[in-house]
């Protein structure tokens, strides 16, 4: 007779074929995907994602072939525009404790408008969010003065920032403390430091110098895949490819401000319930703007994400 073996994993890497999945007891296994996960109507590039957990099935003849055939309830998730489709969803993680979004001020910039498309995702999936200013260690007067006008605009409104640099290891036990018994989401553009932040909390990971193994990642597009390692001081940390932009997915033109909490909270107070804070007359958004009670540089943002959703819609 050919038994069948269940249990419970959770999913540390996904490439789309193949998972890299952790059973209790800490036994890291290879599974494959149930056949109906492909054929299900699922707008997602990957109905899999790291953070997930899943059931996972063997059998006595089978053995070391493991099969994800159900996924559990998530808690929440982060999700994007799929790099290579517009209209498919790119899920980066779930089961969140917490996201960091790593930004850099110099080698390279990070553009307010891509901190705060993020912001706005993890709003949406009701994931906090901490904003990362790394590589301190190369700022020049101007970045340290820029540096300093984001940590008052976005702690203002409830966010943390906290400045790192790998090399001088300035809040770095700060981050430690961040991260520590909670499953966190690291992510940023190409270059911004992560995988170095990342070797300085973990220094036997060496990230730099991993390659991507045989199973996980031939001709794949690797860019895609997220990794999740788990913290020698307790916790899980989600590493995260590089990102050139971060394309916004199901949020419409009418619910963009409930996810700028400055905004939130004074929406009641416009004149007309559809307000879209642009050239309403009765406008609370805008009158909190001309006052400074909202910067002009959050507002002008919020601006040009509306402005895009209604050239993406579709």
């Amino acid at each position: 007779m050919n038994y069948l073996y269940c249990m419970t994993a959770r999913v540390y890497k996904s490439t789309g074929s193949w998972y890299l999945v952790k059973v209790p007891g800490g036994e890291f296994l290879q599974a494959r995907i149930k056949g109906k996960f492909k054929i299900d109507e699922i707008t997602s590039t990957n109905p899999v994602a790291v953070g997930d957990f899943v059931e996972i099935e063997t059998s006595q003849e089978a053995e070391k072939a493991y099969t994800i055939m159900e996924i559990h309830d998530r808690k929440n998730y982060v999700n994007r525009r799929s790099p290579s489709n517009k209209h498919l969803h790119h899920i980066i993680a779930s089961n969140l404790d917490q996201s960091l979004l790593v930004a850099t001020l110099r080698e390279p910039r990070t553009s307010q408008g891509f901190v705060d498309r993020f912001l706005v995702a993890c709003e949406a999936y009701h994931v906090p969010a901490v904003v990362i200013l790394n590589k301190a260690d190369v700022y020049r007067e101007k970045e340290k003065a820029k540096g300093e006008e984001w940590r008052d605009m976005y702690e203002a409104i409830g966010y943390r920032v906290l400045v790192t640099s790998s090399q001088t290891g300035e809040g770095i036990e700060d981050l430690k403390e961040l991260l520590k018994g909670k499953t966190t989401l690291m992510s940023g553009h190409s270059g911004v430091g992560k995988s170095t932040l990342i070797n300085a909390l973990m220094p036997e990971l060496d990230l730099r110098t991993r390659e991507v193994s045989g199973w996980s990642g031939k001709g794949m597009h690797t860019t895609t895949f997220a990794e999740m390692f788990d913290l020698p001081f307790g916790g899980q940390i989600i590493d995260t490819p590089g990102m050139r932009e971060f394309g916004l997915v199901d949020i419409s033109r009418q619910e963009l401000s409930h996810y700028f909490p400055e905004m939130r909270k004074l929406l009641h107070a416009c004149q007309f319930n559809n307000c879209l804070h642009v050239d309403e007359p009765g406008c609370a958004i805008k009158a909190a703007v001309e006052s400074g009670d909202i910067s002009l540089e959050r507002y002008l943002s919020y601006g040009a994400i509306l402005e895009s959703i209604e050239e993406e819609s579709w």
